[in-house]
């Protein structure tokens, strides 16, 4: 499969979304900013997959993280986009453009939802959608060190 076609519309997500569950495949989503891919990202979403059957990674919008994260992003969602798709273990990719993910959450309705363990169950977003349809709530181990504000940061200390 080429990488641009794990790229989907929301248009385009429910047909996939189908065809997997029809499979007996297990959906797993999470969603993020990944502006600087490292190692603590592939690392987290290596972890997610293995949760499940089939990754969905919600990508936010480059408006969206700039409303997030003052100067950023460094890479735009097409490039941040590609960039996931070309991992093996991400199955699709997803922008969008609001505060949270919870319209895409609702959207996928993961069998399994997913982000790092510096967050609570409670304070995830969509925790309540995914807990109400009989799926699951999950935290991941973070690798320590790892974040793009960090690398940012020693880059900028090295001008």
């Amino acid at each position: 499969m080429w990488t641009k076609d794990k790229i989907l519309t929301r248009e385009q997500l429910p047909a996939t979304l189908d065809g997997w569950r029809a499979a007996g495949r297990k959906v797993v989503f999470t969603n993020g900013c990944f502006d600087l891919l490292h190692l603590g990202h592939v690392d987290y979403l290596e972890q997610a997959r293995h949760l499940g059957d089939a990754l969905v990674v919600g990508l936010n919008t480059d408006a969206s993280v700039s409303c997030l994260k003052p100067g950023r992003p460094i890479q735009d969602e097409a490039a941040r986009a590609r960039i996931l798709a070309s991992l093996a273990f991400v199955d699709a990719v997803v922008l969008f453009g609001e505060p949270t993910p919870l319209e895409l959450i609702e959207l996928v309705q993961p069998d399994v939802l997913v982000k790092g363990d510096d967050y609570s169950i409670e304070a995830i977003v969509g925790h309540e959608v995914v807990l109400a349809h009989g799926g699951t709530v999950r935290t991941v181990a973070l690798v320590p060190g790892y974040s793009t504000s960090r690398i940012v940061a020693r880059i900028l200390a090295t001008q």
